[in-house]
């Protein structure tokens, strides 16, 4: 069987990622890393279940993907050019605080911690 590398210090990280490890892990026979990755994966499911998302799996949902604390006043800015609230090309010359219009973003997620880091969902 083939392992499936997860990656918890990216900037975003798909909960379909993290999800098949733990199954991955599951049906493998337990040795001690196997065991302890296993039952940190399942506390992160646990936090998230029920909270929000489009990720269905084992009759609870569970929020697509995570974002990174350093990485949401980026998130912000490219999810507002995505959407088209914002222009992909706005003059130079126009300031905006994108850290504050990233607070204000921030008001519609939850947090999460993992491995001593701060990460946002919805």
């Amino acid at each position: 069987m083939t392992s499936t590398e997860l990656d918890l210090s990216g900037d975003i990280i798909a909960v379909t990622d993290i999800i098949k490890r733990f199954e991955e892990l599951e049906s493998m026979e337990d040795g001690l890393p196997d065991a302890l990755e296993r039952c940190a994966l399942a506390a992160i499911l646990d936090d998230l279940r029920g909270n929000g998302g489009d990720e269905k799996w084992r009759g609870n949902w569970y929020p697509s993907y995570l974002i990174r604390d350093s990485h949401f006043e980026k998130y912000t800015i490219e999810m507002l050019e995505d959407c088209g609230t914002i222009p992909k090309d706005l003059p130079s010359w126009v300031e905006i605080d994108w850290e504050r219009t990233a607070n204000n973003v921030r008001i519609d997620y939850t947090s999460t911690t993992i491995e001593g880091t701060t990460f946002w969902y919805r």
